[in-house]
């Protein structure tokens, strides 16, 4: 009994240890606090500048897609009839006539023929030939097969 009266005596006489002990507990738990909302405050900053880098990129995107439609209008401005005759005029060049062509024969020079996709002519002889074994259908195969084996004796 005495033990115990002097370990409470002891506690009594230490209150302040208590004291340091629960304000040491709220300290730990507010740098706990801090800590998580720290973290959440870095994922939040890292999240909007994501977000602010995406709506730039959009927003130079949007601006090269104006600025190439600009320029293919700008294009196809100046490479209209219209647009060529009046600079063509402007260098000094002049509509051909046709007694003003001259046309020059370069021996040895053959021009690239077209391609003719149309079905073939009936004049010309037949250059293809194929196979009998590409000409059998697979019932004649399969007739062939069972007579040859049915003349072996069964054997294949």
């Amino acid at each position: 009994m005495n033990n115990v009266s002097q370990i409470v005596l002891k506690v009594q006489q230490a209150h302040w240890r208590v004291q340091r002990q629960w304000i040491g507990l709220f300290l730990l738990g507010l740098v706990l606090v801090a800590m998580v909302a720290g973290i959440y405050l870095n994922i939040t900053v890292r999240a909007t500048l994501a977000g602010r880098e995406i709506q730039i990129l959009q927003s130079d995107m949007t601006n090269n897609r104006r600025s190439n439609s600009d320029l293919e209008t700008q294009l196809a401005s100046l490479s209209s009839i219209e647009s060529v005759q009046q600079r063509a005029e402007a260098l000094g060049f002049q509509p051909a006539d046709p007694k003003d062509i001259t046309y020059i024969v370069v021996p040895g020079y053959t021009p690239k023929r077209s391609v003719d996709m149309s079905s073939p002519r009936t004049d010309q002889p037949q250059a293809l030939f194929l196979s009998p074994d590409y000409t059998e259908s697979l019932f004649d195969w399969l007739t062939r097969r069972l007579a040859s084996s049915a003349s072996a004796g069964g054997q294949p």
